[in-house]
């Protein structure tokens, strides 16, 4: 569908806003705009909707606009920093309480999606849904043998609803690449297409219980995060049943006080939760929002988080994992030439960028947040400048990371409302840091290739003619040089590789025997459950790789 053939869409939504009062959000959008000549040809709000507060004005509307706006809708609810206390208090109502559809439609579909009727299946199911969000509300019920479950049931008609949102969204970003002028850098395409294949995901139930078995499995111990357990006989593409769990929303802070609840402890353990979710496990919730995390109430001074609806999880290229946490321990450490390094390694800012330039304006933009708390930091405020510094060095807006983008942001809000005052950078940085430490310990990297030995020992035929070739490049000084910037330079980085071919092959062939000790020699010495010869064989590669390390540099 063209974007022309979207106009009666936009003019649609346009008509909504109006209609629902919200006459300052429309005229606000500049696209928008022409509308507010047409407000004496569109139809006057009916009584109901004039006496509603603004705030209540705009969750109706956002709810006729359908499901991406009332998502859209959760995300902003989160964010009372930003917005008037009246808009967030009606927004977070989106939440859980979106009109529901009949209970009896609701027992119907399940009956068809699991191939029985509802007596054989359960027990008891109650009709008056316990929540209804905008892809999917939720039923009590119990099972034969008496578990206490929750049974989750897709709304009607949502995918043909999704469907439609998706193709005005695919239309808008059609005219953003044709016509914004960094469309190559914010890559409009990308990010719909990401949306698109996140709201899909929702809407396979099948595969929210498996990102919940992952989760659980993730966190067995139960002692930071609880996650309810799938029953599978029960669950289908468009069911889910779970295991019912209790507690009190993380945004009820007066029933969290009441129950006694360490808020302190609550909100740094959120922090250490998100870290270890993303570097860890690099698996985590990515609808964070506090209609979906409870809080333990029977855990006063250790409590405990409860993770619910898990249709959107996110995780991480491994490349992409590596310089997030790059990053992070260099913001930490205050290390801005770092950031700027790794930022142009990682292809995020072109390769020709002045180094000290983009240290400094990273300098700008971070140093003063440093030491202040949460509660004083405006998240507005800092993400305007760095975007000031993006344009400025032409940053790639990597559609990937926005999961990841969405969650923190969810999680600044729950720990803003938590514990206004918590030091962030404090709290989180021993948590990554010691999670790095684990991923860089010898007995996790000697794992690591044992698993990748299969493949090498597959390409080994292949290495001699490779190094042959990458030897006649280095004669002939034939590199790909599109990445450099003056000649001089070029040839003192292929000086330098042929100082290092001249190691290399040592350190290779030590760090290959090391894996191959490390899963076959079963009788000689030991030491912390590794093979006494490994640890030598990894230390002459180590050795070897730090000296070709070193000729790289010089």
């Amino acid at each position: 569908m063209t974007p022309l053939r979207q106009v009666p869409r936009l003019l649609r939504i346009a008509a909504t806003l109006v209609r629902y009062r919200l006459d300052d959000l429309v005229e606000g959008a500049h696209l928008y705009r022409p509308i507010r000549w047409l407000r004496p040809l569109l139809p006057r709000p009916r009584a109901n909707i004039a006496q509603l507060p603004r705030g209540a004005r705009l969750r109706e509307a956002l709810i006729e606009l359908g499901p991406i706006f009332v998502k859209a809708g959760q995300i902003l609810s989160t964010r009372r920093d930003l917005l008037p206390a009246d808009i967030a208090d009606e927004l977070s109502l989106l939440q859980d309480r979106v009109p529901p559809f009949p209970g009896a439609q609701a027992r119907a579909m399940i009956e068809a999606a699991l191939g029985a009727p509802i007596a054989t299946l359960y027990k008891s199911l109650d009709e008056t849904p316990l929540a209804s969000a905008s892809i999917a509300q939720v039923h009590a019920a119990q099972l034969p043998d008496g578990h206490d479950v929750v049974v989750k049931v897709l709304r009607p008609c949502i995918h043909e609803k999704i469907a439609a949102d998706i193709t005005l969204l695919r239309a808008l970003g059609e005219l953003a690449q044709r016509w914004h002028p960094a469309a190559d850098k914010i890559r409009p395409r990308d990010i719909v297409t990401e949306i698109e294949t996140t709201l899909t995901n929702e809407l396979d139930l099948q595969r929210e219980g498996a990102n919940a078995s992952l989760l659980r499995r993730n966190f067995a111990v139960g002692e930071d995060l609880l996650v309810p357990e799938v029953f599978w006989p029960h669950s289908a593409q468009s069911v889910l049943t779970l295991e019912r769990v209790r507690g009190i929303a993380v945004d009820d802070l007066a029933a969290l006080d009441a129950a006694g609840i360490d808020r302190i402890a609550l909100a740094e353990k959120g922090v250490r939760l998100f870290y270890t979710q993303v570097f860890r496990d690099n698996f985590f919730h990515a609808d964070a929002h506090p209609g979906n995390i409870w809080v333990d109430a029977t855990r006063k001074q250790n409590p405990r988080f409860i993770a619910l609806d898990f249709g959107i999880m996110g995780s991480l290229p491994e490349r992409d994992q590596y310089w997030l946490a790059e990053n992070f321990m260099a913001m930490f450490e205050r290390d801005y030439r770092r950031i700027a390094t790794l930022h142009i390694a990682a292809g995020w800012i072109p390769a020709n960028a002045r180094v000290d330039e983009l240290e400094a304006a990273v300098r700008t933009v971070c140093e003063p947040y440093f030491t202040r708390p949460l509660s004083e930091i405006s998240l507005a405020e800092v993400v305007a400048k760095l975007f000031s510094v993006a344009r400025r060095y032409q940053l790639t807006l990597q559609p990937q990371l926005i999961l990841l983008q969405k969650t923190l942001l969810n999680i600044e809000g729950i720990g803003r409302s938590l514990h206004p005052q918590i030091d962030i950078w404090a709290t989180a940085k021993p948590v990554l840091a010691q999670i790095l430490r684990e991923r860089r310990s010898p007995r996790r990297i000697l794992r690591k290739i044992r698993e990748r030995m299969p493949e090498w020992i597959a390409t080994a035929p292949e290495m001699p003619q490779l190094v042959h070739a990458f030897l006649k490049k280095a004669a002939d000084g034939d590199f790909d040089t599109t990445r450099a910037v003056e000649l001089e330079q070029r040839e003192r980085l292929a000086r330098a590789q042929r100082r290092q071919l001249a190691v290399l092959p040592l350190a290779a062939a030590s760090l290959l025997s090391a894996a191959l000790l490390y899963a076959f020699d079963n009788h000689g010495g030991q030491c912390l459950h590794v093979p006494v010869s490994a640890w030598i064989a990894l230390a002459v590669s180590a050795a070897s790789f730090a000296v070709a390390w070193r000729r790289g540099r010089n």
